[in-house]
């Protein structure tokens, strides 16, 4: 149960200015440039953190190429890197209040979600991940009786980790726990303006006791030290969250050094399709309004598109708009707030354009599509819904990352199919039907990565989270991420 009270003190408390963690030391941008860190509660500077250089990043991809070679972690028992990632754990939860306050004041997410969603998350990711690492066995081949084959799952090295802004310490958790349990040595660019919780958590690594330059993160801009890791020849892997754009340069960074594995977890345009049979129709719509508007759309898999089949359009419209409007939005480190504030100025302007433009493609706006709570100096969004939305619109194509629901109209199962997969992306879906037949069908045919059937979000780390087309490669969560982080050697013994 969260108590107020102790959420206010640890508000009032200043938050440090952060600097860079390379090889277990903190030090400052190689040219002492720091960067200042808005928080989106109030629009006011929060603390600072290192704006680092290249060269930052080259010292920490150094350190971390330093502490794989010399097997300091790889060369670990396995006994020995679980225990060690288990204290981590226990860490990150024995300090889990303290995280999520500093994570919401830095990126505004609602402390409910923040708390589940963030520490959580994390701990429980790198205890899964601790778990699983002396299960990981090699092979025997099925060869010729005077020819043993092995197959040995070794460590690929150096991994850079880029992360995204909206769930820093679970989405970082999801590179950490894999990349760390199978050996390799990290590096960390956290986001801009996502960076504090995600480095106070790099720092308790430590303190469980990974040994330095295991794990190293930079904080800074994309341009410059994102680009820096990515075009180093001494980092053997890069796996990012965010951006097709960003995840575009990756790539061809990757291409231009030394052709380093690239694992994309990009964005989505995920369609939730409601047929007139759904099992129960008001609570469809509470899990929509939800599956949209948490977090302030801030959800890579939230469902932007909303697909009525016709005959409902209107009611499931309206209870959708219902609940919509009954959630609070405000101040995210209160315990009352539903939806807290969007993650930056630059975030909440585009969130506005993308209204503007629906209208003028000749979308309606049901409700929402303003800035409110002006007055606090944060950046808050009215949950918006958009009906007359076509499956050509702007809306209905690209990423908006924001609390905007765009609302369009179907009339049988298979235009139901074709207006699901009329994007670039293929992140995530859902469909509300008790029809069984339909609903496997709908699971086969609409190209995703994790589809929900009779409900929205909510899949835990048991199954793999991945996209298709635009959305990405490879795959975060379960015990498929695994795969991202170790090369296969066989040893062909004649005997």
């Amino acid at each position: 149960m969260l108590e107020q009270g102790k959420i206010d003190a640890l508000r009032a408390q200043p938050v440090q200015a952060f600097s860079h963690l390379i090889d277990g030391r903190h030090v400052a941008a190689s040219d002492g440039a720091t960067m200042d860190i808005i928080s989106p509660i109030d629009g006011k500077v929060l603390t600072t953190a290192a704006r680092g250089t290249a060269a930052d990043m080259e010292a920490a991809i150094a350190a971390a190429r330093a502490a794989f070679e010399d097997r300091r972690w790889a060369g670990q028992p396995p006994s020995a890197r679980k225990k060690v990632l288990m204290k981590w754990a226990d860490l990150i939860e024995a300090n889990a209040l303290e995280l999520a306050v500093l994570g919401v004041r830095d990126n505004g997410t609602e402390i409910g979600m923040a708390i589940k969603a963030e520490p959580a998350s994390a701990a429980a990711t790198i205890r899964y991940y601790a778990e699983a690492l002396d299960k990981i066995y090699g092979e025997i081949a099925p060869t010729q009786s005077d020819v043993l084959g092995l197959i040995h799952k070794e460590p690929v090295g150096v991994v850079g980790a880029i992360i995204p802004w909206n769930f820093p310490m679970m989405i970082g958790a999801w590179k950490l726990g894999p990349a760390l349990a199978m050996g390799n040595s990290v590096i960390l660019k956290p986001a801009e303006t996502a960076s504090l919780s995600l480095m106070r958590m790099a720092d308790l690594a430590l303190e469980a006791g990974l040994p330095p330059g295991v794990l190293n993160a930079v904080t800074g801009e994309g341009a410059v030290v994102g680009e820096a890791m990515g075009l180093s020849m001494d980092v053997d892997v890069l796996v990012f969250t965010g951006s097709g754009g960003t995840g575009r340069r990756l790539m061809e960074y990757s291409a231009r050094s030394n052709m380093k594995r690239v694992y994309l977890e990009l964005g989505g345009k995920s369609p939730n399709i409601v047929f007139a049979d759904a099992p129960n129709l008001a609570e469809a719509a509470k899990v929509t309004a939800a599956g949209i508007f948490r977090n302030a759309g801030q959800v890579c898999v939230a469902g932007s598109r909303l697909l009525v089949e016709a005959s409902i359009h209107d009611e499931f419209v309206a209870a959708v708009t219902r609940a919509a409007e009954a959630m609070r939005v405000g101040d995210p480190l209160k315990t009352d707030t539903q939806i807290g504030a969007v993650n930056s100025e630059a975030q909440l302007t585009q969130n506005l354009q993308f209204v503007e433009t629906a209208q003028a493609e000749g979308g309606q706006i049901v409700t929402g599509g303003t800035r409110i709570l002006q007055e606090s100096g944060g950046y808050y969004m009215a949950p918006t819904i958009v009906t007359d939305v076509t499956p050509e619109a702007t809306l209905a194509q690209k990423e908006v990352f924001g609390p905007v629901l765009g609302v369009t109209s179907f009339r049988t199962d298979v235009e139901a199919v074709r207006i699901a997969n009329a994007t670039v992306y293929g992140l995530a879906g859902g469909v509300w039907t008790s029809n069984l037949g339909r609903a496997h069908r709908m699971v086969r045919d609409v190209r995703t990565g994790v589809m929900h059937v009779n409900t929205y979000g909510g899949a835990d780390g048991t199954v793999p989270l991945g996209g298709v087309c635009q959305s990405g490669n490879g795959v975060d969560k379960s015990l498929h991420a695994i795969e991202k982080y170790i090369n296969l050697k066989t040893a062909w013994i004649r005997l």
